[in-house]
């Protein structure tokens, strides 16, 4: 059993993961849920777009630990507030009536960036710890580090950033920079869920020394006491959990099957666990849903999934797919599998590469080809000790209380 920190925790996240179910979200709430069983004085606030009755800025949920801030963020460019600027009064109105001694944040996304130069301002003397969940800082486009082109990128600059976006001069992308550079000063650590994160943001400027790599940890569930004894005669199922767009590489996955060779296609099962197709581009959808009706037989779209059904969907698989074209930073459906020694198939790029190791305890594809992939989920439905073998490879996953110990040597 930990010792008590004696100090009071603001938690606070760009939303709540009953509401939005990003890793971020879940990441910052398992946080909170371990101080609050550990019996830490910790509070959980969560920004939302819903107005309440009133145009109050704050509401509570669950209990009077969890707080939600109704604000928006009305400048994509900066992360900045506009509109809703008269809500930082109220803001610190609660920081002051809080006072917490340590304020992690999990975002800054949707927030306002501002919301770090506040809390400095209102509590000089509290300890501010920022996570970094993906590369906004220093891509504008989504935070995903890719060209506009569709190309990979591997170093901003003003004039890169000026070739995607040509309505902006270099010259703003080099104050954006100062400004957000200016906002993060106020930051006392930075923790990052993945190193190749962490050098992206050395490289942009952080010292080193002041950001950290803690993986997101994961609570404790019950793995499937069959996880090596399926049978040879049984489809082998492979599953893709996660949000829907058009960087996490779903038509990937679904180009892939239709690549596999038909008689290897009658011993395999594609699952799609995923939500949002339907808030994507009509070009998207008719993409996706053409590319389902070449594999129908072969993939069963299930739509959106709560975490708490996580533990049962894995064990019925076996293996998990992440095909993502983008340099995805710490995937938490990773963490995930191998909680259920589930091993993995993702693409060979980013975080993913980094946590999944290539015939160890999965396999890398070449991030984007669909030849690649069904390559590799040809093999695994030819050799299936293969999958054995790995699952017997895979280390147990950093559980949210080591997560929260490694956290808690920063809010000292």
């Amino acid at each position: 059993m930990s010792a008590r920190l004696n100090k009071r925790i603001l938690i606070i996240s760009h939303g709540h993961p009953e509401v939005n179910k990003g890793g971020a979200e879940v990441a910052a709430f398992n946080m909170f849920k371990e101080f609050e069983g550990r019996g830490e004085d910790v509070y959980f606030l969560a920004r939302t777009g819903q107005m309440p009755h009133g145009g109050a800025a704050f509401s509570s949920r669950n209990s009077g630990r969890e707080i939600l801030f109704h604000t928006m963020m009305d400048d994509g460019f900066l992360f900045s507030n506009i509109k809703t600027r008269h809500l930082w009064q109220e803001f610190r109105d609660l920081l002051l009536l809080i006072k917490p001694d340590v304020v992690h944040l999990h975002h800054y996304f949707l927030l306002g960036i501002e919301i770090m130069e506040e809390i400095r301002q209102s509590l000089p003397n509290c300890k501010i710890v920022l996570t970094l969940h993906e590369y906004l800082a220093i891509c504008h486009q989504k935070g995903l580090m890719i060209k506009t082109n569709g190309k990979l990128c591997y170093k901003a600059s003003p004039r890169d950033c000026h070739g995607c976006f040509p309505e902006k001069n270099p010259g703003d992308f080099f104050l954006r920079e100062q400004y957000i550079k200016r906002m993060f000063s106020v930051v006392d650590h930075f923790v990052s869920p993945s190193e190749f994160l962490r050098q992206r943001y050395i490289e942009w400027g952080i010292a080193p020394e002041a950001i950290s790599m803690i993986e997101n940890g994961q609570p404790e569930v019950e793995v499937s006491a069959d996880v090596l004894t399926k049978t040879e005669d049984s489809l082998v199922k492979f599953a893709y959990f996660g949000q829907i767009n058009p960087y996490k590489g779903i038509d990937v996955l679904i180009a892939a099957v239709n690549l596999v060779p038909r008689e290897l296609r009658r011993k395999m099962m594609i699952e799609i666990h995923g939500a949002n197709l339907e808030s994507q581009s009509g070009v998207y959808q008719k993409k996706v849903q053409g590319l389902l009706k070449k594999v129908k037989g072969n993939v069963h779209f299930h739509g959106p999934y709560e975490g708490a059904e996580m533990p049962k969907l894995l064990s019925n698989v076996d293996w998990a797919v992440v095909p993502s074209v983008w340099w995805e930073n710490s995937p938490m459906v990773i963490q995930e599998a191998f909680r259920q020694k589930v091993p993995l198939i993702v693409s060979d790029i980013g975080g993913m590469a980094e946590k999944v190791r290539h015939g160890v305890d999965g396999f890398h594809f070449r991030h984007g080809s669909p030849a690649d992939l069904a390559d590799t989920i040809s093999r695994c439905i030819k050799q299936r000790e293969l999958r054995i073998d790995m699952v017997k490879n895979i280390c147990e996953p950093l559980s949210i209380s080591d997560c929260v110990d490694k956290h808690v040597v920063f809010y000292q």
